[in-house]
């Protein structure tokens, strides 16, 4: 698989993403580049290549930020290579390998596991490919801080995920009861991944400080998806049917919590967390209370800014306001 990915690299032609990956892949690849407004650009056989070791383009988050990163390359004359690790660990280890093999100018991985991506950067940089890591952090999340950009990078294009959870947090102060201490339940994300402990430090610091009384009735994944999401309301909602609020760490889970605390007849209000076109919209109907407000293609374009015009800034981030009913076209989906 590896020396076919290997040739397919050096024989990629006028396409400005190259995808490989298994058969349902090819799919994948037209999501990419879906509700793009401009012309489409020619790019040169000949034109540099830089690559995107995508975490997984099943993931909409994941495929905005390929999204990002193919149209900023295409505007500066180059040719984006994104390759899906489908959430395997292995898969990106062998496709960080793959992109240094094949010579690429740059690579942005947007890592599935911090810790282990700390070998691809010493890889890359005995290499001398720059490496940059987008929308997650590499090193270890406990002992760095959410702006301390690893050793090796140049650069870190992603929220600070600290600060998300503190807007989450503060937003969420507002929606709880008053007068007693509010019932509290996070869904979070899929074990590894760097954003789990961070969003969910700046969640209970943005309760803080703002002056909640609370407490933390059960904690649950729902892995990054919708029913992985509802499933873990389902279970929290029958050991706790008083929940006041749930968190969910990220849209695509809070859609499915919704119907989750539809379908209990539960009063718990709920917050997401990225800015989603689906959340929006849910937010907008009356079903989802609040959100933080991402911008994933923004994320790419900056991953590639950083691979291919270097300004010595590292961390390269966004304004991450939270979002209701109120101030919904505030945020306008990017995935």
């Amino acid at each position: 698989m590896r020396r076919a990915t290997r040739l397919l690299m050096r024989r990629v032609g006028a396409g400005l993403v190259l995808v490989v990956g298994a058969a349902s892949v090819g799919g994948l690849a037209l999501r990419v580049r879906a509700g793009e407004a401009a012309a489409p650009v020619t790019v040169a056989a000949d034109a540099p290549r830089y690559g995107l070791a995508s975490a997984g383009l099943s993931y909409p988050f994941a495929a905005a930020v390929a999204k990002g990163f193919a149209d900023a390359a295409a505007k500066a004359g180059a040719r984006a290579i994104v390759l899906d690790a489908r959430g395997s660990v292995q898969k990106q280890a062998n496709d960080v390998q793959d992109l240094i093999v094949g010579g690429v100018k740059g690579i942005a991985v947007m890592p599935l596991d911090a810790v282990v991506a700390q070998a691809w950067v010493a890889r890359a940089n005995e290499a001398g490919i720059p490496i940059a890591a987008v929308a997650a952090q590499v090193g270890d999340p406990r002992t760095r801080a959410a702006r301390d950009v690893y050793p090796g990078l140049v650069g870190l294009a992603t929220q600070d995920e600290v600060a998300a959870g503190r807007a989450a947090g503060r937003l969420a102060a507002r929606l709880l009861p008053k007068g007693g201490v509010a019932r509290v339940a996070l869904i979070e994300g899929a074990a590894g991944f760097p954003e789990v402990e961070q969003r969910a430090r700046g969640f209970h610091r943005g309760l803080d400080a703002a002056g909640a009384s609370y407490r933390i009735v059960a904690a649950q994944p729902g892995n990054w998806t919708s029913e992985g999401g509802e499933a873990a309301c389902q279970n929290i909602l029958v050991a706790h049917p008083d929940v006041d609020l749930f968190f969910s760490e990220a849209d695509d889970m809070v859609i499915g919590c919704a119907r989750a605390v539809q379908a209990a007849g539960s009063t718990a209000r709920l917050i997401g967390l990225g800015g989603s076109k689906l959340a929006i919209a849910q937010i907008k109907a009356g079903a989802v209370d609040g959100t933080v407000c991402f911008k994933p293609e923004a994320l790419g374009a900056l991953a590639f800014a950083a691979l291919h015009r270097p300004t010595g800034k590292r961390f390269l981030t966004y304004p991450l306001p939270a979002i209701t009913a109120g101030s919904a076209a505030q945020c306008v989906g990017q995935w």
